[in-house]
C-alpha cells in the first residue's frame, strides 16, 4: 500500500468516503447503487455477492474500489479444480542445514484487504467452505494455528445468473454471511455511450491506476466512518419495524425459508450505514426499505412450486414491504 493519499486531511470521514464513490465513477459508469452498496459493506464489516452477466464491470468495480481506498487487492478465479489451500494458504516444508526440517505457513490470496472471488459458484462446496471462517471471524485456522487477516477485509464474490452448467449453488450458511446480494444490470444507452467514449480515449480496464483512479481515502478514514456509524441512532419503533420485516419473511406462505436472526442484525447495520452515507444521524424507515431487498433477497427461499411459476424473492419482499406497517 502506498503512503500518499491525495485528499486533504481536514475532510470529514463522510467526505472521504464519498470521494471514493466519485473516484471509482471515473472508470465505472452507471453502477452507483452497486458501488454504494459495496462501500456500505466495507463500513460495517460485511461482504458482497455480485450477480451479473459477464462484461458489466464487476471486476473493474472491485479493482477500482480497492485502488480508491488504497487497499491491497487479490483476485481468485474459482474453478472446479480449485483447492482450499489455493485460497487460504498451505504449509511449506524447508530443509535446514544439518538435515533439520522446518514448516512455515505460506499465506494464500485471502490475506488481503479486498478479495475478488470470481465466479465463486464454479468451485465445489469444500473450497467454498474454506472462506466461511475468513468471512465470519476474519481469520484462517491451519494445523492448529490461527492466522489473523488484514484489516479491513472484504470478500466481493461474483456469480453469473444465466449459466448454471458446471456450477455449485452456494449453501444457505454461506449466503447468510454476505451482507448484500447486489444485481449488476446493463447500463442505459446514455451510460453505455459514455463508457464507449472513455474506451475510445484510451481507458484501460486492466490498469485502473493508469486510467486515473487514485487513492482518495485511507484506512483511517474507513475506521473513522465505522465509528461514526456506530453512533447512528435507531429508535425503538424502527427496530421493531426491522424485526417485523424479518418475522414476516418467516411467516410468509410464499417462502420456504425466512430471514435468520443474523439477517435481522445485518439489516440494522446496513440501514445505519445507508443513513450515514445519506448524511443523517438517525435511521428512518426509508433507509430500512432502501437496503431491505439487497440485504434479504439471498437469505430467503421461495417455495419451489411458486418459483416454477416465476415468483422471485424480490417480488415476495416487495409484497412484504408494502404490507408490513411502516412506523411514522
Amino acid at each position: 500500500m502506498t503512503d500518499h493519499i491525495s485528499a486533504p486531511q481536514e475532510r470529514s470521514p463522510l467526505d472521504a468516503v464519498l470521494a471514493v464513490r466519485d473516484e471509482v465513477g471515473k472508470v465505472v459508469v452507471g453502477q452507483q447503487g452497486v458501488l454504494t452498496g459495496a462501500i456500505a459493506a466495507l463500513l460495517v464489516n460485511g461482504h458482497v455477492l455480485l450477480e451479473g452477466v459477464p462484461g458489466v464491470a464487476k471486476t473493474l468495480l472491485a479493482k477500482s474500489l480497492a485502488a480508491a481506498f488504497d487497499m491491497e487487492f487479490s483476485r481468485v478465479q474459482f474453478t472446479p479444480d480449485l483447492m482450499p489451500s489455493d485460497v487460504i494458504g498451505q504449509q511449506m516444508v524447508a530443509q535446514q542445514p544439518g538435515g533439520q526440517v522446518s514448516f512455515t505457513f505460506r499465506q494464500g490470496p485471502v490475506f488481503t484487504n479486498l478479495l475478488l472471488a470470481d465466479e465463486i459458484n464454479r468451485t465445489p462446496p469444500k473450497t467454498q467452505a474454506a472462506l466461511l471462517e475468513a468471512m465470519e471471524e476474519r481469520q484462517v485456522s491451519f494445523d492448529g494455528t490461527t492466522h489473523r487477516l488484514p484489516e479491513p477485509f472484504l470478500v466481493l464474490a461474483t456469480q453469473n445468473p444465466i449459466e448454471y452448467e458446471g456450477t455449485y449453488p452456494l449453501p444457505e450458511a454461506q449466503l447468510d454471511r454476505f451482507l448484500f446480494k447486489l444485481n449488476m444490470g446493463y447500463p442505459t444507452a446514455e451510460q453505455e455511450l459514455t463508457m464507449l467514449g472513455r474506451h475510445d480515449q484510451g481507458l484501460d480496464p486492466h490498469d485502473v491506476r493508469a486510467s486515473g483512479v487514485r487513492p482518495v481515502a485511507s484506512a483511517a478514514d474507513l475506521a473513522a466512518g465505522r465509528r461514526a456509524i456506530q453512533q447512528i441512532r435507531v429508535e425503538p419503533a424502527v427496530q421493531q419495524y426491522i424485526v417485523a420485516l424479518a418475522r414476516a419473511t418467516r411467516e410468509s406462505p410464499s417462502l420456504a425459508l425466512g430471514v435468520s436472526p443474523r439477517g435481522t442484525t445485518w439489516l440494522l447495520h446496513a440501514s445505519k450505514a445507508w443513513a450515514w452515507l445519506s448524511g443523517r444521524q438517525f435511521v428512518t424507515p426509508d433507509e430500512v426499505k432502501a437496503v431491505a431487498k439487497p440485504c434479504l433477497r439471498h437469505r430467503v427461499m421461495v417455495r419451489s412450486e411458486l418459483e416454477l411459476e416465476g415468483t422471485t424473492a424480490d417480488a415476495v419482499l416487495d409484497g412484504l414491504l408494502a404490507t408490513v406497517p411502516t412506523p411514522r
